[in-house]
Parts: structure tokens; C-alpha cells; sequence
């Protein structure tokens, strides 16, 4: 089999491709989340616990909430304590990054991960549920999006800074050719919380290549992936959206478990919808890249700015795609 067969699947758009400042921190950020990690303090958590807690009420990128438990997160007033500190410390990012609105809050993440099956219509011949689905929205009835970033031109310091102090979480989809002059910057972001997946070694057309070719792109960007950030993802999102049944077995034999697409896409100045009512409904998957000015009309801040008011303005909070993935 050559990979270019008839039915190969074009989830996305064809074609697509993109540096550095720095800002002073508030103090009153810093002081209003030492207040949420004593708060937690007070009610008898460790710091670490009490932290963890402060963070995913504020929807910060990182390991999953734990369950409420007696002696362990507190009584249900120092939970809302915390959860009113987290938020008031966001409302400061917020103003100081030039944010609308301050971003809303995630809800707790399911203690059951919804079944996710592939979309209608993204099918490749000899569908099977083996195979891992691909989709563009999650099922959820929370109000919330998911955003992820693709490609890894761009490696802007204050993104880094930005999205952590806003507690806003993403996930990383990195090509290898465009991140290993720095893997370390993409290091930092994974020490905040972000989630790497895997977009291929060189960003190819996939259904165009050879099986051998496509094994290549793709389980040697696993192997990259797992040596410079010491685990092998998950989650894979083929280059431009394009994918044939080879890309999906071969994905899977090197540890795919899903392909996210998206149903949205963000620039600094503009949304593109894929549906026509040009909207966002509960789990939809927002699509971005780490670029800069060179390459469109903002920075990363910039489009970060711009995204966030759209999402805030329509009612949802950015959730974690692997909370519910």
C-alpha cells in the first residue's frame, strides 16, 4: 500500500506554517494566590494540595482535580474560598495581560471520560472502532471549549507567562522540525501544565506518502517526543487534516489513542468556523498555531487576547483537552 488512497480524509485545510518580550509580574497576583494556597492551609491541607486545588478551580492547565474528600481538600467553605481567591487572582491577570473580561472558570473535569467516537464524515475505508477517532468536538454538556497549538515556530516567552498566570490551559501539538532548535522553551510549557501531542516530524501531506514514509512521520515523532519530554503522547494531529487509513493504524501502533481536529481556528484579528452557524458549542476543540508577527497581524499574546474574548463573550470556560479525552 502507497498511502495514496481514493478515500484518504481531509479533516482541515490545505497548507499552513511562524519571537520575544518580557513584562514584570504583579505583586498582588503573587499575593492573592499565596492567599488561596493559605486558605487551603487553614483548613488543614498541605501547600502542595491546597495549590493543586487553587489551580483547577481557575481552570489551570495540569493534572486532573481530585475528589473532594473529608480531611483532604477541607470543608466546602474553604473549597469556595479558594475557588473565589483563584478567580480574583485571574481578574488581576487578566487586567494586567489586557484581557476584555476575566476568563471564566472550568468546571471540575468528569470522574468519567465521555466515549468519544469518530465524527461523521471523517471515516477512512475499513473504519473500525480500533482504530483511533478522530473528531472535532468532545461530548460534554459543560460549557466549555478546548484550545490547542499547533506547529511550534513561534516561541514566544510571554505566552508562557501569560497563559500560566491566567491559568488557561492548552495543549501543545509540536512538528520537530520547527522545535528542535529549542525543545527546552517547550519544556517550561510542559513544567506549566501544557499536554505535548504529536504532529509529525516535518509537517508532510501524509495521504501522500508511502506507509514506510508515514511510519516515519509519525512513530519517530513519538520517539522524539518520548526522549525530550519523557513521555510518549497520546493524542496526534495529522498536518493540515489530512489523513488516510494507513495514517490511523499506523498512529495507533505507536500509541495513539485519538486525533483531535478542531472546529474553530484563531488569529490575533479573526475566528474561521467549520460550521455554518459560526458558533461554539459545548466541547468544541479551538485550533491555533505558536506563531508571531512575522507570519500574521499579532503576537501570541495578541491572539490569546483576541480568542479569550470570544470565548468569554459566548459563556465558556477553557477546559483541559486530556481531562476529558
Amino acid at each position: 500500500m502507497n498511502g495514496r488512497e481514493t478515500g484518504a480524509v481531509t479533516g482541515g485545510r490545505q497548507r499552513v506554517r511562524g519571537r520575544l518580550r518580557r513584562r514584570p509580574g504583579y505583586a498582588v497576583l503573587a499575593a492573592l494566590l499565596v492567599a488561596a494556597a493559605a486558605s487551603g492551609c487553614a483548613a488543614g491541607d498541605d501547600s502542595g494540595a491546597a495549590a493543586r486545588s487553587a489551580k483547577a478551580q481557575a481552570g489551570q492547565a495540569g493534572p486532573q482535580a481530585e475528589p473532594a474528600a473529608a480531611g483532604a481538600l477541607g470543608t466546602r467553605a474553604a473549597q469556595a474560598e479558594r475557588a473565589k481567591l483563584a478567580q480574583a487572582a485571574r481578574a488581576v491577570a487578566a487586567k494586567k495581560w489586557g484581557l476584555a473580561a476575566t476568563p471564566l472558570a472550568a468546571p471540575v473535569p468528569p470522574a468519567k471520560k465521555p466515549h468519544i467516537t469518530t465524527r461523521k464524515g471523517f471515516e477512512v475505508s475499513g473504519q473500525n472502532d480500533s482504530l483511533p477517532p478522530v473528531f472535532t468536538r468532545v461530548p460534554t454538556k459543560d460549557k466549555v471549549v478546548f484550545l490547542t497549538m499547533d506547529d511550534g515556530d513561534d516561541k514566544d516567552p510571554e505566552l508562557l507567562k501569560m497563559m500560566s498566570e491566567l491559568n488557561i490551559p492548552y495543549s501543545a501539538f509540536l512538528t520537530d522540525y520547527l522545535v528542535r532548535d529549542d525543545y527546552t522553551y517547550f519544556a517550561d510549557a510542559q513544567s506549566r501544565g501544557t499536554v505535548i501531542g504529536n504532529h509529525t516530524l516535518n509537517h508532510r501531506y501524509l495521504p501522500g506518502l508511502s506507509h514506510d514514509e508515514q511510519k516515519r512521520e509519525i512513530c519517530g515523532q513519538q520517539d522524539i517526543l518520548e526522549k525530550q519530554f519523557g513521555k510518549r503522547p497520546r493524542l496526534f494531529r495529522p498536518p493540515y487534516g489530512n489523513y488516510n487509513t494507513d495514517t490511523l493504524k499506523i498512529a495507533k501502533s505507536c500509541g495513539i489513542t485519538a486525533v483531535p481536529l478542531w472546529e474553530a481556528e484563531a488569529f490575533p484579528d479573526h475566528m474561521e468556523w467549520r460550521e455554518e452557524d459560526q458558533d461554539l458549542h459545548p466541547g468544541d476543540i479551538i485550533l491555533t498555531h505558536f506563531r508571531g508577527k512575522a507570519d500574521w497581524k499579532g503576537s501570541m499574546p495578541d491572539l490569546v487576547r483576541s480568542v479569550m474574548k470570544v470565548i468569554t463573550d459566548k459563556g465558556y470556560a477553557v477546559a483541559r483537552l486530556e481531562d476529558y479525552v
